[in-house]
């Protein structure tokens, strides 16, 4: 089971994704303070990182950044989203992984997560 850190400031849509994956047979753990990712990721370890380019008070990219600057989480893959024009290649130039454009179906966003985890496995495996 993959452990996902879903870094979501938006109440309601926080929920509903966090469900969606929970029901999908994902280990969630849903935060709330977008402020907060660095430190949660070095207190303990993730499979994924999904968070929002618009968070309350901060842009994602700069904690897609900020993630990728920091020994020991800096290859924690990171799959962003927005329904901004051209936030695909903002996202994807700030160390995302993969990116997703909302509004977005389900199906979409399952495949996105599966993919961006597939990618990740596959370079730690060239790695070994």
């Amino acid at each position: 089971m993959s452990k996902i850190l879903l870094v979501e400031d938006d109440h309601y849509l926080g929920i509903i994704l966090n469900d969606q994956l929970e029901m999908n047979g994902y280990d969630v753990t849903l935060l709330r303070l977008p402020g907060e990712t660095v430190q949660k990721l070095q207190e303990e370890p993730f499979d994924l990182v999904i968070m929002d380019k618009l968070l309350s008070g901060v842009d994602g990219t700069e904690i897609c950044a900020d993630i990728r600057d920091t020994e020991g989480i800096s290859n924690t893959p990171i799959l962003m989203m927005s329904g901004l024009d051209g936030a695909s290649k903002i996202c994807i130039a700030a160390g995302a992984n993969n990116f997703i454009e909302k509004p977005f179906e389900v199906d979409s966003f399952l495949e996105s997560i599966e993919s961006t985890l597939s990618m990740s496995k596959n370079v730690a495996d060239k790695k070994d």
